[in-house]
């Protein structure tokens, strides 16, 4: 997939162009809806898939006290696009200056750039541009005067609901992680940067890799079976999410910890997708460092057997959407 940084660059894309427009933040099912009618019709006119995105989310931006945890960081969704079949992927920056954009000026540039523009294609309540003005009516206007077509895709509903990353947001914070899958048509995981840590796992006789998340959201605090994807190799292992109040008195920084099963590799700077396998406790407070060590050591193997278990009965992880 071909990664643009501006609309100046679409210039350069072969037409005629498609765009599917939005945040995609998870590319959940009703994302998913959009972004496969633009590929299906940029397929059948011999044109060029783009997807648009925004980076960092808008909220971010312009209600940054409001702005939620993130279910894909833009790298993240880079890898869930690609298996979409999209070719072209471009990240707008969103900034304040975007976000005073009035919105004909938006589908001016885009149309302006493209060479040429045969259709926009977004959710069917998306709204854009200066003051959340610009919207499918709009759009439509523009169409018509510009000579491309404005596609909405209806709400996609699973058991009654309305897909929403709003919805999945809810359901992986409390922990509903089947909910989650439900609703984004695929495993809900982490993918994180390795970072450096304070060693205190090897300490303990448990190594662990410290991931930064690039802000998305996790599941509550607790310890997990997991697998995890590292250089392309699947690995089973453990996952504790907390703040670990045995060791610090006061509230610290909300951790993910991941202690790979028979693995010892310099990772720093490595990227990981965490699938949670399964809950195992609720984090706790233990008297002592060698109770703690005790606990993790049960963890470690309860995990094994719950991995083990499952690899036995399931196909190997794939997070990414399979293409319709």
């Amino acid at each position: 997939m071909k990664i643009l940084n501006s609309i100046s660059e679409l210039k350069d894309v072969p037409g005629p162009v498609f765009l599917a427009i939005g945040v995609f933040d998870g590319v959940h099912l009703g994302h998913r809806a959009v972004i496969e009618r633009v590929v299906a019709d940029a397929r059948a006119a011999n044109g060029t898939t783009v997807v648009v995105t925004f980076n960092p989310h808008p909220m971010r931006v312009m209600r940054p006290e409001n702005a939620p945890r993130l279910l894909t960081s833009t790298r993240h969704k880079i890898a869930l696009m690609r298996a979409l079949g999209a070719t072209h992927l471009l990240v707008i920056p969103f900034d304040r200056e975007f976000a005073d954009m009035p919105p004909e000026e938006f589908i001016r540039q885009l149309s302006d750039t493209c060479k040429p523009l045969r259709e926009i294609c977004v959710g069917h309540q998306w709204s854009f541009g200066k003051g959340r003005a610009g919207n499918l009516e709009l759009m439509k206007i523009w169409g018509d005067r510009l000579g491309f077509d404005e596609i909405g895709i209806p709400a996609v509903e699973i058991d009654g609901q309305v897909v929403s990353s709003t919805l999945i947001r809810s359901a992986v914070e409390r922990g509903d992680l089947d909910l989650a899958a439900r609703l984004l048509g695929r495993e809900y995981t982490v993918l994180g940067t390795v970072i450096e840590g304070d060693h205190l796992g090897r300490q303990l006789g448990f190594p662990t890799a410290n991931l930064s998340a690039h802000n998305e959201q996790f599941p509550p605090n607790g310890v997990y079976a997991v697998e995890a994807v590292c250089r392309e190799k699947k690995y089973r292992g453990v996952v504790n999410i907390g703040i670990r109040p045995t060791i610090y008195d006061k509230a610290g920084q909300r951790l993910l910890e991941i202690h790979l099963f028979d693995f010892d590799e310099n990772i720093y700077g490595e990227d990981i997708e965490v699938f949670f396998r399964r809950f195992i406790r609720s984090e706790q407070k233990f008297a002592t460092i060698d109770e703690l060590k005790a606990r993790i050591a049960r963890d470690c193997e309860e995990a094994h057997i719950e991995t083990r278990e499952l690899l036995k009965n399931e196909p190997a992880c794939d997070s990414h959407p399979k293409r319709s």
